[in-house]
């Protein structure tokens, strides 16, 4: 699943290349070997995204070196704010199996010409000449005026196994290299673009508007708190600056927010905020907007920059911690409307209020801060008790853990994948809303009756899950392939009854086994066999269902018999778990132990 998340996301970054590169990047779907092509090089595009959060398809493109000629080169990164120079090799595999198992010939290592090139030579060894794009990269860093400070690393998106990193710095020359193997690719390249966090804001610089401002830029008030001594500063900023940072660092900037951009749940937020801007061309939006609350390490703001009515607001480490629906929602603008951006946010500003937090070696202090901000301060779309628990290590690991070993997506934060949704990178089937994950968790293992309890994520009591018991987070899978397949049947969401999860476990129970490839869709039909032998054998024993009604014509009270109904009595759990016993016996498989209260 996780290698067909990456294709999906390769797919995406071909459709972003401009009508010029359709030819490169968007070939006929019937010519698989320029499809490859163009997923390779596009696999080049995503590592630029990811690491150098480039968002520019040309610009990403115009330092792709990968032709006839290209030295070994298939990409290079000029960093300039950390002096270091990226040069990338690439080797993008086709298919499942050979980009998780083959690894790249260290032979192809070796072709890599960047000392001879970094010499200024223009042909290779055998007399090559190296193409425009290698003789671009020279120019470009002869003509930095202090390329001396600058160090080089290589960039090798590959599996490479059992080789040490001295061995590998003597294949590359003498090079720092950085490998990025099929799980480092998924891990640090796909799970990132997929929920928008995949650049992260060391610092940020906010330009700003002087020319309507009485009282100077700011206003600035030290206060005194439990969590040690702040700094608030307020001021009004451009929303298009807003709307640009945000298009830049999506998720990353909303770490400490409890929910990430409610795509549906703040719809009618959302749309107001947008009405506010596109309908208008004067300045409403600064009255009728909350304005954004940022967390920030460092703050400060410059007046004197050589422009009149100019300033830069300057933030180190900025986190958006209420506002992240107004900020997202500016952000979708910006990029649903690129050509008219100037003209739409002409004029309109936000209020921005900054809090500098100068006591911060309690990260544990920090959080509750956040956490009481985000309390007082968020009313547009109120954060419920779920979202407060979304940042606990417990449910990063659970999503790590879900996404590395089965390629799901468990939405810990309400609406961390819409970004991935938006761009097209992520399949909506694969995302599993959390109180569903853990109801299907339960039931898989035994716990039928967790199955159909209300808000499991918002009570947050998961002290019983134990995160090294693969096995179990293994049969919560097979739970919800059977779900997926009986949800694409019926359409149904999310089930709280017990009939649908008592199912589960009857199907873990019959089908689970690491070795099985046999798909839910194929087993289903056993499956209700037997979920309608066991059903007959409760109404032999127990009786049919049966549901009082009022009789509309003549008003009395009456029972109706449910055919092929049963019902659930006590003894349910006891008796379903005789009933697999049986039949395990019957095929010399092991008993099941169920859960009962």
């Amino acid at each position: 699943m996780k290698y067909e998340t990456l294709i999906r996301i390769l797919d995406q970054i071909r459709n972003e290349a401009p009508s010029q590169q359709s030819s490169r990047y968007r070939p006929p779907h019937t010519d698989i070997e320029k499809i490859n092509q163009a997923r390779a090089r596009a696999f080049i595009h995503l590592y630029m995204k990811v690491m150098f959060g480039i968002s520019d398809f040309s610009i990403r493109e115009r330092t792709i070196t990968d032709a006839s000629g290209d030295g070994g080169i298939d990409g290079y990164h000029i960093d300039t704010d950390a002096k270091t120079i990226y040069f990338i090799q690439s080797k993008f595999r086709i298919n499942e199996n050979n980009f998780e198992s083959k690894e790249i010939e260290l032979e192809e290592l070796l072709m890599m010409d960047i000392s001879r090139i970094m010499e200024g030579e223009t042909i290779d060894d055998a007399g090559q000449e190296y193409n425009g794009k290698i003789k671009q990269l020279q120019r470009e860093i002869s003509s930095l005026p202090d390329v001396g400070r600058f160090s080089y690393r290589i960039a090798i998106l590959a599996n490479l196994k059992n080789i040490t990193p001295s061995r590998l710095m003597k294949l590359t020359g003498g090079y720092a290299a950085e490998v990025f193997n099929f799980e480092k690719t998924y891990e640090q390249l796909v799970f990132p673009v997929i929920t928008g966090t995949y650049y992260t804001a060391l610092d940020i610089v906010i330009p700003i508007d002087l020319s309507n401002k009485n009282a100077g830029s700011k206003i600035s008030y030290n206060v005194s708190t439990k969590y040690g001594e702040c700094e608030i500063t307020a001021l009004f900023v451009p929303t298009i600056e807003v709307a640009r940072l945000m298009d830049k660092y999506r998720n990353s900037i909303l770490k400490y927010n409890p929910r990430s951009y409610l795509e549906f749940e703040g719809h009618t937020v959302n749309e107001s905020i947008r009405d506010t801007i596109l309908q208008s061309d004067t300045n409403e939006f600064s009255l009728f907007n909350n304005g954004i609350t940022m967390l920030s390490d460092e703050t400060n703001i410059n007046e004197k920059i050589g422009q009149k009515n100019k300033a830069q607001l300057w933030i180190k480490n900025p986190q958006i911690i209420n506002g992240g629906q107004t900020s997202f929602t500016l952000s979708r603008i910006l990029s649903e409307n690129p050509e008219k951006a100037e003209d739409i946010f002409r004029n309109k500003e936000v209020l921005l209020k900054v809090i500098t937090v100068f006591d911060n070696e309690s990260h544990t202090s920090k959080l509750e801060l956040i956490d009481e901000i985000s309390n007082a301060t968020n009313k547009q779309t109120p954060v419920i008790n779920a979202d407060r628990f979304a940042n606990e290590q417990f449910h990063i690991k659970v999503q790590q853990l879900v996404f590395e070993r089965y390629g799901l997506l468990y939405e810990r934060k309400r609406g961390e994948f819409s970004t991935g949704i938006n761009d097209g990178y992520v399949d909506p089937k694969k995302i599993i809303e959390r109180n569903l994950f853990w109801r299907i968790y339960y039931a898989a293992n035994g716990k039928i009756d967790k199955g159909s309890e209300r808000r499991l994520f918002k009570k947050n009591q998961f002290s019983d899950i134990d995160l090294n018991m693969l096995e179990n987070f293994d049969r919560a899978n097979t739970g919800l392939e059977l779900f997926s397949v009986v949800r694409g049947k019926t359409g149904a969401q999310q089930p709280r009854d017990q009939n649908i999860y008592a199912k589960i476990f009857l199907y873990v129970e019959l089908f689970f086994d690491l070795n099985c490839k046999s798909s839910a869709e194929y087993n289903l039909a056993s499956l209700e066999q037997r979920w309608s032998e066991f059903g007959q054998r409760q109404i032999e024993k127990f009786g049919p269902r049966r549901k009082a009604y009022i009789d509309n014509r003549t008003g009395e009270a009456k029972i109706r018999t449910l055919d092929g109904k049963f019902e659930y009595i006590p003894s349910f759990r006891v008796d379903l778990s005789k009933f697999i016993d049986e039949i395990k016996r019957a095929t010399h498989a092991p008993s099941v132990i169920i859960d009962t209260p």
